[in-house]
């Protein structure tokens, strides 16, 4: 029995990881669910799961989702940022799911890793910002680091798990990362422009929150994701080719010396790979449908187009700069989106707050995270300034 704590639990990767549990109670039970303020889900889902601990990051929410709770269950409710290190790191739970979006997601889930958790990560951002202090802690820790983005779950499948991060001796060439390429990969750099925050939510193949849909629309989740695997897997860009793949069937693939391509197939849902996650080294039933190969017929493969979407390379360009490069480009793009999708800023001016921001903050070193989560606040006071002058 694995005893789970979910790091984000209603949002798309928490609601998925609940419905993985919910099918293997013999093999799962839930310690903990936090949120940030979604009290109404937050209580239909203690009240389901009867989690020991649930933790609002609002510490209003968290008063009321005791008042929803009170004599209904025996969830003890916590609130704040604080509460969110506790119970990831709580010593009742063996693996914790760390889903919540952004650099919000960065010190719960760094406080499972210095407790030596399996750690499921789908939190992107966290070891964007903080690359090789995390993976340091990783090491030092014991910690059990396992992908749940699709894509790098997918090279993680395709690779001898005792060489995940030694790709010289496992033989690899390259690592090919796949992309929906978004809703707008045939648009015009004009069209572009008339993007809505609606339109750039409704990703043709994943359902997903609105930040990570609009950073798969702008690309940016793709340059994320190069960023992450660079870490999860001890390489650098130039070893990565991301190939723009329409279908969204082929999660990632891995090519080695020998001319072998090794590719992870399913169908677009997030649960496989947190069951992947979840039953490590075994595989167990996720609810996916099977995928039907005479249905599709076809694969397309594009190369990316970096001039009409030019996150993809303001994240290559932030890896190779090092030290705190990444984490003011991650603080510039959460600005940036939170500015689109509250229709203060335009669809094609996000790379263009975020590339005036990277020019904008001198790169340091990323020696301790004390320097990180300062120049974060730093990075996103200089890119409010940014989008103050786009309104102009």
């Amino acid at each position: 029995m694995r005893h789970v704590t979910i790091l984000g639990a209603t949002g798309s990767i928490g609601i998925n990881t609940l419905d993985v549990i919910r099918r293997h109670p013999d093999r799962f039970s839930v310690y903990a669910l936090t949120a940030n303020a979604n009290v109404d889900e937050m209580a239909r889902l203690c009240l389901e799961f009867q989690p020991r601990v649930a933790v609002m990051a609002d510490p209003s929410a968290a008063e009321k989702l005791a008042e929803a709770l009170s004599s209904r269950c025996n969830t003890q409710v916590l609130g704040g940022p604080e509460a969110l290190c506790e119970v990831a790191s709580a010593a009742q739970a063996d693996t914790v799911m760390a889903a919540i979006v952004g650099a919000a997601g960065l010190p719960p889930t760094l406080a499972a890793v210095g407790a030596g958790k399996r750690v499921l990560l789908a939190n992107k951002e966290a070891l964007v910002m903080s690359g090789r202090l995390f993976m340091d802690a990783v090491q030092a820790s014991g910690a059990e680091l396992l992908p749940i983005d699709s894509e790098h779950n997918a090279i993680f499948q395709c690779l001898p798990p005792s060489m995940a991060r030694d790709m010289g001796a496992a033989g690899v060439r390259r690592i090919l990362l796949t992309a929906s390429g978004g809703p707008f990969r045939s648009h015009s750099a004009e069209a572009l422009r008339e993007v809505s925050p609606a339109q750039a939510c409704a990703h043709p193949n994943w359902s997903m929150g609105q930040k990570i849909s609009v950073d798969s629309a702008t690309l940016m989740n793709k340059g994320l994701e190069l960023i992450e695997a660079c870490w999860l897997f001890n390489t650098v860009p130039d070893n990565i080719e991301v190939h723009v793949h329409p279908e969204s069937i082929i999660h990632s693939m891995v090519e080695y010396l020998d001319g072998s391509v090794l590719a992870q197939l399913g169908s677009p849902d997030m649960r496989t790979p947190i069951a992947n996650g979840l039953a490590w080294p075994e595989r167990i039933d996720a609810g996916v449908a099977p995928l039907d190969l005479f249905a599709l017929g076809k694969f397309h493969f594009e190369r990316p187009d970096l001039t009409r979407f030019p996150c993809l390379r303001l994240a290559a360009e932030a890896f190779k700069a090092g030290g705190t490069a990444p984490a003011v480009l991650n603080a510039a793009n959460e600005e940036a989106v939170a500015a689109f999708l509250a229709e203060q800023l335009c669809f094609a001016d996000i790379p263009v707050v975020i590339e005036r921001t990277l020019a904008a903050m001198p790169v340091m070193p990323a020696d301790d995270f004390d320097t990180i989560f300062l120049q974060d606040q730093l990075a996103r006071a200089k890119a409010q300034e940014q989008i103050r002058r786009q309104l102009v």
